[in-house]
């Protein structure tokens, strides 16, 4: 990859034009060093003037409580095609192996360490370093592509495992200060602060589905911030940091921060990890639509996928969904983030507005396919 505009996340690619790459379900060349993973935006020249006595801790008493339960995460992959790299690069072909590096929050004192899923994807080894310089192998429990969570486990001992407690994402508001703690460009333990920038944010996930309610923040973060965590003042986790939206690169082709980044909440990072970490498969709701981008009144369908719930249910394009189970539906983001709430096998019934008449449809909701057909 050369520059980078618009989402550069995760596995590179973008949701952009007039459709959401969106068939919606629910719950969510040789060995070179390339970071797993991006996240967000320009370092604040000064301190923010909300980190203060009287609205929480200061930056230094959040780095001093939390950094213990930062990770560096040393993964080890095989390329079928180096030249087509992460962050991009040119290569000579043939299998080699590839390393990358994110960063991860320890979840329990059980050894769970909780990153993104595109920091550990295709993983043939991972490594987890501590802030005292004591490592450890790690073996990836289980991942979840649709939010791009996942976590690893570490048989190390209770003194190496600080849990960071998560905060309630949903408390987030514009203004509040965040601190991002993670391992930029091979820097562990790197600090940077800034705010919330905005919330209710939707990104793309790594199999091209949407992860809504992500945190838009300014807090300086690039590749090898993934997996680490965006905290609050109180030094609680608010979401783990995944992507920026940049133009910027660096002189190796790699994606660098513009000061638009943005986090997977903690809400969804904590209801999907303790699935995970309790052995339950993970399967998200399924309706099978392409919705347009903005809609004024409603979430609108650009296009119904043949063979999926919405086309048994008889949805069509151009029907503007108003509501679901008396929910009301006023956008796109709150569509994705209500059937988000759903699981597969459910019925909902949708109010539909087609031709100026209003309809209820039910929908029995099926399970998402791995990832999209031809990207939505």
């Amino acid at each position: 990859m050369k520059t980078f505009s618009r989402w550069m996340p995760i596995i590179g690619g973008a949701v952009a034009g007039g459709i959401i790459a969106l068939v919606v379900a629910s719950s969510s060349n040789s060995s070179q060093t390339v970071t797993r993973t991006v996240t967000t935006a320009a370092q604040q020249a000064a301190l923010p003037a909300s980190f203060s006595k009287s609205s929480g801790m200061t930056v230094n008493q959040i780095y001093k409580s939390t950094s213990p339960g930062v990770v560096d995460i040393v993964v080890t992959s095989q390329s079928q095609n180096p030249s087509l790299n992460f962050f991009g690069g040119n290569g000579n072909g043939g299998t080699q192996k590839t390393q990358g590096e994110g960063a991860g929050v320890v979840y329990n004192s059980k050894g769970d360490i909780l990153t993104d899923e595109h920091v550990v994807s295709g993983a043939t080894s991972v490594k987890v370093n501590f802030r005292d310089g004591k490592s450890y192998p790690a073996t990836v429990v289980g991942t979840d592509p649709s939010t791009d969570v996942g976590v690893i486990h570490v048989n190390a001992p209770s003194s190496e495992l600080h849990p960071i407690p998560f905060a309630n994402s949903d408390s987030a508001q514009v203004g509040d200060p965040v601190v991002a703690i993670g391992s930029p460009f091979s820097l562990p333990e790197t600090t940077t602060t800034g705010i919330v920038s905005q919330t209710g944010r939707s990104i793309t996930a790594p199999n091209n589905y949407t992860i809504p309610n992500a945190i838009q923040t300014d807090a300086a973060i690039n590749p090898g911030n993934s997996g680490g965590p965006l905290l609050d003042a109180s030094g609680h986790v608010l979401g783990l940091n995944d992507q920026i939206e940049t133009n910027n690169s660096t002189a190796q082709g790699q994606g660098s921060s513009s000061g638009v980044g943005f986090a997977i909440p903690s809400n969804t990072v904590a209801s999907i990890a303790g699935r995970i970490i309790s052995g339950e498969s993970i399967k998200h709701a399924y309706v099978g639509v392409l919705l347009a981008s903005t809609s004024a009144g409603g979430a609108e369908i650009a296009q119904v996928q043949p063979g999926t719930p919405a086309a048994s249910a008889g949805l069509k394009a151009h029907d503007l969904i108003t509501a679901i189970n008396g929910k009301a539906i006023t956008s796109t983001d709150q569509f994705i983030a209500t059937v988000d709430n759903y699981v597969p096998g459910q019925t909902v019934t949708m109010t539909v507005s087609r031709g100026g008449q209003s309809q209820q449809i039910t929908v029995h909701l099926g399970t998402r396919p791995a990832a999209t057909p031809s990207g939505g």
